[in-house]
């Protein structure tokens, strides 16, 4: 007689939201050490969040105080994914509402990537900053593809923000709407971005709308993880952060309002700072269990 072995708690949370119908919903194990990756990939997909992340013992060296420094991986319902803004957000709650508001310090597959959380009136709120990020240019025929894919004719675009790939801890293609109505109406062929996204190893499609000098609303397709769209994107929120900072189209200090989720009816909003002189982005939000 066999004796199956325990299953993990999984917590449920969500990120850059106080409500837990708002913000994106990520499953949070906060110890998956004796899951391997297939487990943990089972787990994802048995949620169906956008991702779900997983905690484990800190590698040597990492620094951080004990019991606040952990290693950690994110898995989609199709595949893992080295770095998730929300998922990181989520799990920092997690641990905050165990251990107390501070710092806390995760290695993640694209790098060291601190937290700091706070309570501010009773509520977590945590912001995380983003590895060494970096922006670079899409070819005509890739850009060309993805409109394609979107059903977006090019006049749609903004001129004022060219499209680029941008990464701060993940790849993302940035399109910038002329119009809130061309953001609203999103309808794309899932299997042809997926296959363009995989061929540009992208994680999601950032597109945005700017509202104002620092307001912008922003949607994610996230065909790659077998999600249709992303309800609230913290990956890709830090690297619009460092694509709107290295073409200059923001001041070097300054904090950017980003709104997501509203046309999913999970509305959630993500704070992006950026200081001059350090290169990094910081991307906070609140965050709250769900059930």
């Amino acid at each position: 007689m066999t004796t199956r072995a325990p299953q993990p708690e999984v917590l449920r949370y969500t990120a850059f939201s106080s409500d837990p119908d708002g913000g994106n919903p990520a499953g949070v194990v906060l110890d998956a050490a004796d899951l391997d990756d297939s487990e943990m990939l089972a787990v994802a997909a048995e949620l169906g969040y956008s991702e779900s992340a997983f905690l484990s013992a800190p590698p040597e060296g990492l620094g951080g105080q004990e019991g606040r420094a952990y290693s950690i991986r994110y898995f989609s319902p199709r595949a893992e994914v080295p770095f998730c803004g929300h998922a990181t957000v989520a799990t920092a709650v997690a641990l905050a509402e165990r251990v107390g508001p501070g710092e806390l310090v995760f290695a993640t597959r694209a790098g060291i990537v601190p937290v700091e959380v706070a309570d501010e009136g009773g509520a977590l709120r945590a912001t995380l900053t983003s590895v060494e990020p970096h922006i670079e240019e899409i070819t005509g025929a890739d850009l060309d593809e993805a409109l394609a894919a979107l059903g977006w004719p090019s006049t749609d675009l903004d001129p004022a923000f060219p499209p680029r790939i941008a990464f701060a801890g993940a790849r993302h293609l940035v399109l910038a709407a002329a119009t809130r109505a061309r953001l609203a109406d999103l309808a794309y062929d899932f299997a042809r971005l997926e296959t363009l996204m995989h061929q540009l190893d992208l994680t999601t499609v950032q597109l945005v709308w700017r509202e104002s000098a620092t307001v912008f609303h922003v949607r994610d397709p996230f065909p790659v993880g077998g999600v249709v769209e992303d309800p609230a994107t913290g990956a890709a929120a830090a690297a619009f952060g460092a694509y709107v900072r290295e073409l200059g189209l923001v001041p070097q200090d300054i904090v950017l309002t980003l709104h997501q989720g509203e046309d999913l009816g999970r509305p959630g909003e993500l704070t992006v700072t950026l200081r001059a002189g350090d290169p990094r982005v910081r991307v906070g939000g609140a965050g709250t269990r769900i059930g």
